[in-house]
């Protein structure tokens, strides 16, 4: 059996890297492997050195093409969970420790609680007081995220500053 190969020409390699460009998902892999198929004996390696496609992508693709069966990709459930999905009490244990360690905004001009705490001194209080283990626990930049969700900012609490004593003015002093 005798096959012929496709010579790739630079025009041809610009228009076969737009239209994969353009193509997303299942569409995309169903071309890649039917270009490869047309690409003839070593179109795999042709197409990874020519055009930059990714093998395991084309192999995907001539699998979903020889099979029938289109693979679902599920990229809305890729990613990082929260920290709340494998701490479930965490934010209420960061609030319980919080609260007593916090005073509202002295000038009553916003709705922001100031604490005293550092988010490193939160998340080693949370292994000290409520028994978390030092690797479950989210870094210490996670914990300053949390804490600046749940309202609280990181600030010197004031102290009532003494009144400045003044002079009282007396009948001596007025003449």
């Amino acid at each position: 059996m005798f096959q012929v190969s496709i010579q790739l020409t630079d025009s041809l390699k610009n228009l076969l890297k737009e239209t994969a460009e353009q193509l997303k998902g299942s569409a995309k892999r169903k071309f890649l492997a039917q270009t490869v198929a047309a690409l003839g004996h070593g179109g795999q390696l042709k197409a990874e050195q020519e055009l930059g496609w990714n093998r395991v992508t084309i192999s995907k693709g001539i699998k979903e093409l020889t099979s029938g069966i289109t693979c679902v990709d599920n990229y809305r459930d890729r990613g990082r969970y929260k920290a709340e999905s494998h701490l479930p009490n965490l934010l209420s244990d960061i609030k319980n420790l919080v609260d007593g360690q916090s005073q509202i905004d002295p000038s009553f001009k916003s709705q922001r609680l100031y604490t005293r705490l550092s988010a490193a001194e939160v998340r080693h209080q949370l292994i000290e007081k409520f028994g978390y283990a030092d690797e479950d626990l989210p870094t210490s930049e996670t914990i300053r995220v949390k804490l600046n969700g749940l309202g609280y900012r990181l600030k010197r609490v004031a102290k009532i500053q003494p009144q400045k004593k003044f002079l009282k003015l007396t009948q001596s002093l007025s003449n």
